[in-house]
């Protein structure tokens, strides 16, 4: 039976860590969130933002728009933000309205400020291995696997999406670890055996229990950044991520669950990313 990977408890500690590191410094970073529209998921997750940036001692700027918001209203204020000295970091919450380019929005942000790391620039040091500010659910599902396994060293880790928040920044994370990593996604051939090749399996594809737990090496280390609310007894729904977690518990080494092992993370290192990003505008490195 495999070791649960307590998500939950990991990032309750790194926020008393930034807490404690926020309480020392001579200025207060500040984090913007713009939410355009009333998705409730989203209102959910930026209330829950606003909360806990608060908490570790953090100005929180919150930005709610109406839907009909137009593309240059959006531009106009994330460039009010650029320029803002109060303001560290920039989050513009996701999905925006369909109306909305997400990409012409994204390329607007000051690499400097985003702290969700999905800027060209930002992703282009991390393609380099340099240091920018990389997005915040692979830098989570780093900082658990490291928890667990400090040298990763020579591992076969298999990542199962390829998107540009998820799949393909952890993968580079991966390899700096120096693992040897493996891409693959949905239309990936003989996908089952793959997985079975891996000592680190990160599966981010976006399909309910996609991933079989006869999928799993034994004993290897399971990373399920799945998120998916899907029909349970007597109407109700429940969350379930993308490997099948009741199969894969009994052959998996260490696995984290769903909900309570990769979704705190993100925020946790969220909050990480606004304290790097104030540090580096407060004091830039010296020529």
């Amino acid at each position: 039976m495999a070791e649960i990977i307590d998500g939950k408890a990991f990032a309750t500690s790194l926020r008393a860590k930034i807490a404690a590191e926020v309480a020392s410094l001579s200025f207060k970073p500040g984090l913007a969130v713009v939410l355009v529209g009333s998705d409730p998921a989203s209102k959910v997750y930026v209330a829950n933002k606003a909360k806990q940036t608060v908490e570790v001692g953090m100005n929180s700027f919150e930005h709610k728009l109406p839907a009909e918001t137009t593309q240059e209203e959006l531009l106009a204020l994330v460039r009010k933000l650029n320029a803002d000295p109060a303001v560290h970091g920039i989050l513009v919450q996701l999905p925006l309205p369909k109306h909305l380019n997400a990409d012409e929005v994204i390329a607007a942000i000051s690499p400097a400020k985003d702290v969700d790391g999905l800027t060209v620039t930002n992703a282009g040091l991390l393609a380099a291995g340099q240091d920018g500010l990389v997005p915040c659910t692979p830098l989570g599902c780093l900082l658990l696997l490291q928890d667990f396994c400090p040298d990763m060293t020579g591992l076969n880790a298999v990542v199962v999406g390829r998107s540009n928040l998820v799949g393909k920044p952890i993968a580079q994370l991966l390899l700096q670890q120096n693992c040897t990593v493996t891409m693959a996604h949905s239309k990936t051939r003989d996908l089952p055996a793959l997985c079975r090749t891996a000592d680190i399996l990160v599966a981010a594809v976006g399909r309910p229990e996609m991933i079989k737990g006869d999928w799993v090496k034994p004993g290897a280390i399971v990373i399920d950044v799945g998120i998916n609310r899907v029909p349970a007894a007597e109407g109700k729904t429940k969350l379930v991520g993308d490997v099948e977690f009741e199969t894969a518990e009994k052959i998996a080494g260490k696995i984290t669950p769903v909900p309570g092992g990769v979704g705190p993370m993100t925020i946790a290192c969220l909050l990480r990313n606004t304290l790097t990003a104030a540090k580096r505008i407060e004091t830039p490195p010296t020529p």
